[in-house]
C-alpha cells in the first residue's frame, strides 16, 4: 500500500487520478479550496480516500495543513491549477494594476501550489518516490498569455526539482495535456463545438482527450517501471505538439 497527494482532486482529472489509485489499494489525499466538493468526492470515491482542505497558493495554509498530510509520501501528483483568465469571478481590475493581478492569479494558481506543497512535502518523499506535476499544451503555443507563461514555469521547474531528488531515486516528471473533456477547465460554460473541433483538427488521431488518457500516463508514471524516466514532459494532446 502506497500513501498519494494529489491536489485539485475533488474534480475532473484530479478526481480520476485518486479514484485510480484509490482502486489499487493505495491510501490517497485529495485536496483542494473548496472543502464542500473535495467532501462529496470523498463520499463517492470510498474509505480510502479523505480530503485536506486549503489553498495550496497561501504558505500559511499550506503550513497549517501539514499535519493533516501524510507522513510518508510514495505520490505526489500536483494537479491543481487552471487559467483564472477564464474563472475568476470577478471582471478585471483597469490598467496596469490589471496585467499584474491576472498574472499572479495564473501563477499563483498553477505555479505556487505546485511549488509550495512539494516543498513542504519534500522530506515526506519516501526514497524512490514520484512526484508528477501538470503543465500544458498552452505551455507550447501562443494565445494564452499569462496561463502559457505559468505553465512553462513550470515545466522548468520540474527540471530543478529532478536533479535535487535524482540521488534518492525520486523522479519528477510533467504531463502537459492538451483539450481533455469532462473537466471544469473551459467553466460551467464548457467548450464551444467550433473550439472542440478546431482543437480535434490539430490531433493526429483525430479526438479529444479525456480523464482516462491522463489516468493512464500518470499511473505508469508513478509505477516501479518508470524508475529511469524524470525531468521530462509527457505531451498528451494526441499529437498536436510533435515530438522532438
Amino acid at each position: 500500500m502506497r500513501h498519494i497527494v494529489v491536489t485539485g482532486g475533488g474534480t475532473g482529472i484530479g478526481r480520476a487520478i485518486a479514484a485510480a489509485f484509490a482502486e489499487r489499494g493505495d491510501q490517497v489525499v485529495i485536496t483542494g479550496r473548496r472543502k464542500e466538493v473535495l467532501d462529496r468526492a470523498v463520499a463517492e470515491l470510498g474509505a480510502d480516500v479523505r480530503a485536506v482542505a486549503f489553498d495550496g497558493a497561501d504558505p500559511a495554509q499550506v503550513e497549517a495543513a501539514l499535519p493533516e498530510l501524510p507522513e510518508r509520501i510514495d505520490v505526489l501528483v500536483n494537479n491543481a491549477g487552471g487559467n483564472r483568465d477564464r474563472t475568476s469571478p470577478s471582471a478585471p481590475e483597469a490598467g496596469l494594476a490589471g496585467v499584474a493581478a491576472a498574472w499572479q492569479a495564473n501563477l499563483d494558481a498553477n505555479v505556487l501550489t505546485a511549488v509550495l506543497l512539494t516543498t513542504a512535502l519534500r522530506d515526506r518523499l519516501n526514497p524512490g518516490g514520484r512526484v508528477i506535476n501538470f503543465s500544458s499544451i498552452a505551455a507550447h503555443r501562443g494565445g494564452s498569455g499569462s496561463y502559457g507563461a505559468a505553465k512553462a514555469a513550470v515545466e522548468n521547474w520540474n527540471l530543478t526539482l529532478a536533479q535535487e531528488v535524482g540521488p534518492e531515486g525520486i523522479t519528477a516528471n510533467v504531463i502537459a495535456p492538451g483539450y481533455i473533456s469532462e473537466t471544469e477547465f473551459f467553466g460551467p460554460e464548457g467548450i464551444s463545438p467550433e473550439r472542440l473541433a478546431w482543437n480535434v483538427g490539430q490531433t493526429v488521431n483525430k479526438r479529444h482527450g479525456v480523464p482516462a488518457d491522463i489516468v493512464a500516463t500518470t499511473l505508469f508514471l508513478a509505477s516501479p517501471e518508470a524508475g529511469h524516466l524524470t525531468a521530462q514532459v509527457f505531451h498528451l494532446d494526441g499529437g498536436t505538439i510533435a515530438g522532438r
